[in-house]
C-alpha cells in the first residue's frame, strides 16, 4: 500500500518535510526511492540500488518463505512489476536514478557485497 499513499502530493510533501527535520539532527545512512532525487538532492553520497525483477522477486519471495508464509514467486515478481511501473509514473516523487546518484545492479550479489560496496563509495567521498 506504500506506491498507493505515497502517490498523494500532500503525504509526500508532509513525509519529506519529517525525513528532513530527522536527518538534520545527524549522519544519516538513508534510503527510499525518492530519498536522493527529492529528500536529500544534495547528499553526498547518492546510491541507486537496483536489481533484475526476478531478483528482486526471488529474494522477497525468500524473505516471506523463512517467516513462515506461504506465498506465490509470480504473484510476488507481478507485485515488483506493478510498484515499479506505479512509483515511476506518480506526478509527485517519482522514482527515478538521482543526479550524481551512482547505479549499483545488485543481481547475483550478496548482501555483505552490497554493503562493502557501498562503504567504499562512501569512505572515497568523504575522505
Amino acid at each position: 500500500a506504500v506506491s498507493q499513499v505515497a502517490a498523494h502530493p500532500d503525504v509526500r510533501h508532509e513525509m519529506v518535510g519529517r525525513q528532513r527535520e530527522i536527518m538534520d539532527q545527524g549522519d544519516w545512512v538513508c534510503d527510499g526511492r525518492d530519498i536522493g532525487s527529492v529528500v536529500f538532492p544534495g547528499a553526498e553520497v547518492k546510491v541507486f540500488l537496483t536489481a533484475s525483477v526476478d531478483e528482486r522477486a526471488r529474494r522477497r519471495h525468500a524473505e516471506l518463505v523463512a517467516r513462515g508464509e506461504n506465498v506465490d514467486l509470480r504473484a510476488i515478481r507481478d507485485d515488483v512489476e506493478r510498484r515499479d511501473l506505479a512509483d515511476s509514473s506518480r506526478a509527485s516523487s517519482p522514482l527515478v536514478v538521482a543526479d550524481g546518484a551512482t547505479v549499483v545492479d545488485t543481481t547475483g550479489m550478496g548482501i555483505d557485497e552490497v554493503v562493502s560496496r557501498i562503504a567504499r563509495m562512501a569512505r572515497e567521498v568523504t575522505a
